[in-house]
């Protein structure tokens, strides 16, 4: 595929620009993918999408961040609530999903006629397992699937949103609410591409049957009254369908939305040589843009030939193949590597102790960017007395890249420092006089003396002049 071609070309000589993300104790990096072009210059990535939040599912840690916290409609992306809900609420055993059939009447269809809204063709009354409900809800994102499931699992679809809402609660998803099971409607339905990243990768995590129908490029519903030879669903990511040229052969799922007021949305999560990457995009343009028109037609067999182009799908193979190219696991402390010496009063039989992280530091990093531009800075305390235990937290060291933090270790002591009790003493007798307090002391003793000995003087000179 063209775009991909252009993609991996501007990926082999990638230079990240780096930003960093702040928490308490560990920074999230957040790269911004760049590439050099023709002319030597650096430039980002180019990303349709207005929100992107991009994070390696194997550590949790933040790879990309674009306004990922802005309060957007996902669109069909609520169906990986309705789905998790779902699970949540009645089991997630593949057979007794097969096996336990429920249906809804013109209450679970009126509100989508007319709509545009898409579909499975379940009919009201058909009998579907649940097994099938949620196949339809994340394959072709039907959007009836939705709304039966919300009534046969919570008697209503306002009960319902109030069990995703608390879901939401529990994951953290601070920046969400939901007000109906499908995403067809925005009114206070609402998330974050962060917090569908949350969600997305609770579901893939803990529930299988999830993980592998969201894998799914079609699947064969079962025969009903309504479908005796049963139905065939498409999935709406391309990225799944090998016979596309939005196929990407490392992505596993999970889910699109689209919709005039959300743009384009994507969920997905892919796997390679060990690594596995979440990426949540919202926000990408719905109709083909202006300057894409004339590639398509120079090159109708191209993505730009069609009605329409998934900038969507673009944006998540353009970063899938920016950080399986570039991004590695590195090592920039070893644990048991030794830091430094620091001087430690009253030992005993030692007056230093060394020090050594308390942990070893790793990070996903673009390769181009070698580990000793990453500065360590060292702080250790002040004034440190024995004694002193192996474990002892006596400094930190601080991880910074271009100004920005990447973690704060604290530094512990690898020596045992007993005290010595005579070189404390000696050393609080020598501060004594060395301090400001016995200085004033002595001052006043002197004093003292001094006006002593003034006044017996006196007396004594009196008690002279009387005898004369």
């Amino acid at each position: 595929m063209n775009f991909r071609k252009k993609i991996c070309s501007a990926i082999s000589v990638t230079a990240a620009l780096i930003m960093l993300l702040p928490t308490v104790t560990v920074q999230a990096l957040n790269f911004t993918p760049t590439y050099y072009d023709d002319n030597g210059n650096l430039k980002d990535l180019e990303l349709y999408s207005e929100s992107v939040y991009m994070m390696n599912m194997d550590t949790g840690e933040t790879i990309v961040d674009i306004n990922a916290d802005e309060e957007r409609a996902p669109a069909s992306l609520t169906k990986i609530m309705t789905a998790v809900v779902m699970l949540d609420e009645i089991g997630y055993d593949e057979d007794d999903l097969k096996n336990t059939y429920v249906s809804a009447g013109t209450e679970a269809f009126d509100e989508l006629y007319d709509t545009g809204a898409s579909t499975a063709d379940i009919q009201p009354n058909e009998s579907v397992s649940y097994y099938d409900l949620l196949a339809a809800l994340m394959i072709p994102s039907a959007c009836e699937a939705a709304n039966i499931i919300a009534i046969n699992v919570a008697g209503s679809v306002p009960e319902f949103c109030d069990l995703m809402n608390e879901k939401a609660a529990e994951l953290g998803m601070d920046n969400s609410h939901f007000s109906n099971a499908h995403g067809l409607f925005t009114q206070q339905n609402y998330s974050t591409a962060r917090d569908m990243a949350v969600l997305s990768k609770y579901a893939v995590e803990r529930f299988s049957v999830f993980r592998d129908i969201v894998a799914m490029d079609s699947y064969q519903m079962e025969s009903t009254d309504y479908h005796p030879t049963g139905s065939t669903i498409l999935n709406t990511n391309l990225m799944l369908n090998s016979y596309t040229d939005y196929y990407y052969s490392y992505c596993k799922g999970i889910k699109t939305g689209s919709l005039d007021s959300a743009g384009r949305c994507l969920s997905s999560y892919a796997s390679y040589d060990g690594t596995t990457y979440l990426t949540v995009t919202m926000g990408a343009p719905m109709e083909k843009l202006s300057e894409d028109i004339p590639k398509g037609e120079e090159d109708p067999d191209s993505i730009y030939g069609g009605d329409y182009v998934y900038y969507n799908i673009l944006d998540h193979i353009a970063l899938y193949d920016w950080a399986f190219s570039m991004l590695v696991q590195t090592d920039f402390i070893n644990e048991n590597s030794e830091i430094r010496d620091v001087e430690v009063e009253y030992g005993k039989d030692l007056d230093y102790a060394n020090l050594k992280p308390a942990n070893g530091y790793s990070q996903m990093w673009p390769m181009n960017i070698a580990v000793d531009d990453v500065e360590k800075i060292i702080t250790v305390k002040e004034n440190i007395v024995a004694p002193i235990e192996e474990g002892d937290v006596l400094g930190q060291m601080e991880l910074r890249y271009n100004g920005e933090t990447l973690t704060t270790i604290d530094l512990i002591s690898t020596t045992k420092v007993e005290r010595s009790d005579s070189k404390a003493k000696a050393k609080i007798i020598k501060s004594y006089f060395n301090s400001s307090v016995f200085k004033i002391t002595l001052t006043i003793v002197i004093s003292g003396i001094a006006l002593y000995g003034a006044i017996h003087f006196i007396k004594v000179q009196k008690k002279y002049l009387r005898k004369k």
